[in-house]
C-alpha cells in the first residue's frame, strides 16, 4: 500500500476538524471564523486528546496562501472608489476611533509591562473592527438599511486601508532599534507611490483586457485569470518589498472596479472559503490553551476596554464629523469588537519574532468575547441613545444638534481651493505616472534583455523609447492648463498672480528633475543635454500631437473607471428612478411560503405599496405581469417603490435574496419615459385600466405627476386628466410608439380603437 503524504492526511485533519466543529457553531448561531479557531486548537500540538497535524510547515504554507486569497476577497469587496465615497464623515471618525485606540492598547500593554513591540501590536489590534461580524449582526438585527449602517460600512472600508498601511508600518517600527519620524516617512511614501502606480495603471489596462477577452472567457477562464493576476502582483509587491497580501489586496481592489468584479468575487468564494478556514484553523493550531487562563485577569481588561474604548472614540468622531448624537451613538456601539484584520497583524508578529507567545491567544479570546457580545451592544445602543439624551443638559443637545444641522448644508467651494486641488492632484498623480514608466524601462525591461540591455546603443533606445512614452504625461505636467475656468477668474485677482506663476515654475522644476532622474536610471550623465533637448522639442514643436494623445489616454481611463458605476446604475434601475422611487430586484427562494400564489392572492401594493414591473424566469421575461401571475422558485422579481417600501417588502420576503446581476436586463428592453396627456388626449377621463396602457407597452404607470401632487404606484382605477404627466416602466419601442402616435390624434376618440390602432401599427 503506498505510504500518503503527511500534508494530504493533515489537510484532511484540519478539514475534517473544521467541518465538525463549524456544523456546532452554525447550530448556536455564531461565527464560523470562532469555530475554525476552535477546531485549530483541538488538532494542534497543544491538545493532546486528538489527533495532531504531523508537518506544521506545509501549514503553514497553505496559511499563507489563505492570508493572501483572503485579503484578494477582501480587496475584491474595497475598492477604492468606495474610499472616495465614503467622505470626510466615515474617515473623521475611522481615524479618531483608530488612533484612539491605538493609543488605549499601548497604554495598556505599557501598564502591564509588556515591551514596546508588544503594546504597539496590542494597538494595532484593537483598533480595527470587524466587517464579516458587523455584516451578520446587522442581517440579524434587521438595521442594514438604516442610516448609520451606511456610517459604519464607510468607517470600515477607512480601517481597512488603515489595516493595510500597518500591515507596511509594524514590521518597521518592530525591527527598528528606534521609532523615528524618519523611519515612518520613507515606507508611507513608498507605499503611497506604488498604491498610487499599481491603481492608476491597473484601471488604464485590465478592464479593457477583460473586456475585450470577454466574449473568449468562461467564468472557468476568468476564475484562472483572476487569480493569476492576484499572484503576479503579490510577486509585484514582495519584489518592491511589501508584504504579499498587500498585493493580493491591491489586485482584489483594482479588480472590483472591473465590470467583472462582482462574478469575480463570487468565483472565488469556495476558494476563499476553504483557504480561510485554513487560515484560521492554522491561528488556532498556534493557540496554546493553557495561556488562557494564566491571562485571565489581562483578557478582561483588554476585552472592557475594546467594549468601552471602540464605541465612544467612534461615538466622538461621529460628532467631531457632525453626525447627529442618535447615529452616532447607534454607528459607535456597532463598532465594538475585533476580528480577522487582527488575527492577521498578531500572525505577523508572531511570524517577525517581535510579539511575544501570550499576546496570540489573548487576542483570540478578546475576540471571541466581543464577536459574543456585539448584538448586543447594537441593540443597547437605543437605549443608551434615549438615556444620554436625558442626562445631558439640555443645551449641550441643542449644541450637538445645532452643529450637526450646521454639517448638513452645502457649503460652496472657493477658486482657489479648487484651484490648489487640482493642482497638487495632477502634479503627483503625472509624477508618479513618469517615474513609474522610467522604473519599469530601466529595472525589469533592460535587465531581462540580459547583456544586450547594458550597451550604450540599447541604452539609448531605451531613454527615447521611455521619452516617447512618458511625453504626454511630461506635456500634462509641465504645461497643461489646470482648472481653465477658474485659473481665468483666479487670475484677474493681482493677489493670486504671484502664487500661480510660481507653482507653475514649480511644476517645470520638477519636469526638469524627472528628466535627470530618467537620464540617471538609463543612459549616463554625458547624454544628459541630448535627452533634455528633445524633451524640449517634444513639448515644444510636438504639444498639439501631446495633448490629442493625453486626452484619449485620459478618456480611456475614465471610461474603465466609470464603467462600473455606469452599470450598477443600470442594475439597480438607477435610470428608471422618478423621485424617490427606485428600481430593486429580488430572487425567489425555493422556501418563500408565497410560492404558488398569484401577485393578486399576494396583495403586494395593498401591503407595500410596490409595483412588480416585471418577472424574469430562466430565459423568458414576463414584463407587467398581470395579477393571475403566479410566482415561482428562482423568480427573480423586479419591484419598485420608496425606500421605506422596498425596505418594508424586504423585511415580509424573509427568504428572498437579491439577484444576480446577469439577471438585470438591458437598457433597452426596460426603460422609464414620460408621457404627457395633452388637452385633446383621447384617454382623458379614462381610467389606468381603461386606458390599455399596460398592454400597449408592456409596463406600468409607476408614477403620475399632476399639478404640484405626485402619485406613486397608482391605483388602476385612477382616472387620467389632462396635463398629467405619466412616468411608464416597459418596452421600449411600444413606449416610443406609443408617445409618437399619441400626438396624432386631435380629437377624443374610443379608446378601444386607440389600442387597436397602435396594436396594428406596432
Amino acid at each position: 500500500m503506498s505510504h500518503l503524504p503527511p500534508l494530504i492526511s493533515d489537510l484532511g485533519l484540519i478539514m475534517g476538524a473544521a467541518a465538525v466543529v463549524t456544523l456546532v457553531f452554525k447550530r448556536m448561531k455564531q461565527p464560523m471564523v470562532l469555530g475554525y479557531i476552535l477546531a485549530g486548537i483541538l488538532v494542534g500540538p497543544h491538545f493532546p486528546l486528538f489527533p495532531s497535524v504531523a508537518d506544521t510547515e506545509s501549514v503553514e504554507v497553505w496559511a499563507q496562501i489563505g492570508v493572501i486569497v483572503l485579503l484578494f476577497c477582501l480587496g475584491l469587496e474595497f475598492s477604492f472608489k468606495k474610499l472616495v465615497r465614503v467622505g470626510g464623515t466615515a474617515s473623521i471618525t475611522a481615524v479618531t476611533e483608530v488612533g484612539a485606540m491605538l493609543l488605549v492598547g499601548f497604554g495598556i500593554g505599557q501598564l502591564l509591562n509588556w515591551s514596546l513591540t508588544d503594546s504597539l501590536f496590542l494597538g494595532a489590534m484593537l483598533s480595527i473592527s470587524s466587517t464579516t461580524i458587523i455584516i451578520r449582526a446587522f442581517e440579524e438585527a434587521g438595521v442594514k438599511e438604516k442610516k448609520f449602517a451606511g456610517l459604519v460600512f464607510g468607517v470600515l472600508v477607512v480601517q481597512d486601508l488603515v489595516a493595510i498601511l500597518m500591515l507596511v508600518l509594524l514590521p518597521t517600527l518592530a525591527l527598528s532599534s528606534r521609532l523615528s519620524g524618519a523611519a515612518l516617512l520613507f515606507p508611507v511614501g513608498k507605499l503611497a507611490f506604488f498604491l498610487v502606480l499599481w491603481f492608476l495603471s491597473g484601471i488604464f489596462f485590465l478592464p479593457t483586457i477583460l473586456r475585450k477577452a470577454g466574449k473568449f472567457m468562461n467564468d472557468e477562464m476568468l476564475l484562472i485569470t483572476s487569480l493569476a493576476l492576484c499572484f503576479i502582483m503579490v510577486m509585484l509587491a514582495s519584489g518592491a518589498g511589501f508584504s504579499p497580501a498587500l498585493g493580493a489586496f491591491i489586485m482584489g481592489s483594482i479588480l472590483a472596479e472591473t465590470r467583472v468584479g462582482r462574478k469575480i468575487e463570487h468565483l472565488t468564494l469556495p476558494i476563499k472559503e476553504m483557504f480561510g478556514a485554513v487560515f484560521f484553523v492554522s491561528v488556532g493550531m498556534i493557540i496554546d490553551p493553557s495561556i488562557i487562563p494564566k491571562y485571565w485577569s489581562e483578557i478582561l481588561l483588554i476585552t472592557g476596554a475594546v467594549l468601552i474604548g471602540q464605541p465612544l472614540s467612534s461615538m466622538v468622531g461621529a460628532l467631531l464629523s457632525r453626525q447627529p448624537l442618535k447615529t452616532s451613538v447607534q454607528a459607535g456601539f456597532s463598532l465594538s469588537q475585533i476580528g480577522e484584520f487582527s488575527f492577521i497583524i498578531a500572525t505577523m508578529g508572531l511570524t517577525l519574532g517581535v510579539t511575544g507567545s501570550f499576546l496570540y491567544p489573548i487576542a483570540v479570546a478578546v475576540s471571541a468575547l466581543t464577536t459574543f457580545t456585539t448584538p448586543y451592544m447594537i441593540k443597547l445602543s437605543g437605549p443608551f441613545y434615549r438615556w444620554l439624551s436625558n442626562t445631558l443638559p439640555p443645551a449641550w443637545v441643542r449644541a450637538i444638534d445645532k452643529y450637526s444641522h450646521d454639517g448638513q448644508k452645502v457649503k460652496p467651494t472657493s477658486d482657489w481651493n479648487r484651484f490648489l486641488t487640482a493642482y497638487l492632484i495632477q502634479t503627483i498623480v503625472y509624477t508618479i505616472l513618469i517615474i513609474g514608466i522610467t522604473l519599469v524601462v530601466s529595472h525589469i525591461v533592460l535587465p531581462a534583455l540580459g547583456e544586450h540591455g547594458n550597451t550604450p546603443y540599447m541604452r539609448m533606445a531605451a531613454a527615447i523609447v521611455t521619452i516617447l512614452l512618458i511625453a504626454p504625461f511630461l506635456w500634462a505636467l509641465a504645461i497643461r492648463k489646470i482648472q481653465p475656468g477658474v485659473a481665468s477668474r483666479l487670475w484677474k485677482n493681482r493677489y493670486f498672480r504671484g502664487p500661480m506663476i510660481v507653482m507653475q515654475l514649480i511644476r517645470l522644476f520638477i519636469a526638469t528633475i524627472i528628466l535627470g532622474f530618467l537620464v540617471h536610471n538609463i543612459v549616463s550623465y554625458r547624454w544628459a543635454l541630448a535627452m533634455l533637448i528633445v524633451g524640449i522639442v517634444l513639448l515644444l514643436f510636438q504639444h498639439k500631437r501631446l495633448r490629442l494623445v493625453h486626452a484619449w489616454v485620459e478618456r480611456r481611463f475614465m471610461s474603465n473607471l466609470n464603467e462600473k458605476e455606469q452599470l450598477d446604475k443600470k442594475e439597480r434601475g438607477d435610470h428608471l428612478t422618478p423621485w424617490d422611487a427606485h428600481i430593486t430586484s429580488f430572487r425567489v427562494s425555493p422556501g418563500f411560503k408565497g410560492v404558488g400564489l398569484t401577485l393578486l392572492e399576494l396583495q403586494l401594493r395593498e401591503k407595500h405599496g410596490v409595483n412588480i414591473a416585471m418577472i424574469k424566469r430562466g430565459e423568458s421575461t414576463i414584463q407587467a405581469p398581470v395579477q393571475q401571475e403566479r410566482i415561482y422558485p428562482e423568480d427573480t422579481l423586479f419591484v419598485i417603490g420608496t425606500d421605506d417600501q422596498v425596505i418594508a417588502f424586504k423585511s415580509y420576503l424573509e427568504e428572498l435574496s437579491p439577484a444576480h446581476t446577469k439577471d438585470i436586463l438591458p437598457e433597452d428592453e426596460l426603460t422609464l419615459q414620460r408621457l404627457e396627456i395633452a388637452n385633446y388626449s383621447p384617454l382623458i377621463g379614462s381610467s389606468i385600466k381603461e386606458s390599455k396602457i399596460r398592454e400597449l407597452t408592456k409596463g406600468l404607470i409607476v408614477g403620475i405627476e399632476r399639478g404640484e401632487e405626485r402619485i406613486l404606484n397608482p391605483d388602476s382605477s385612477v382616472v387620467l386628466q389632462a396635463n398629467d404627466l405619466l412616468w411608464i416602466v416597459g418596452n421600449t419601442k411600444r413606449v416610443r410608439v406609443l408617445q409618437k402616435n399619441m400626438s396624432k390624434f386631435s380629437e377624443k376618440i374610443d379608446t378601444t380603437y386607440l389600442a387597436e390602432h397602435l396594436i396594428e401599427k406596432k
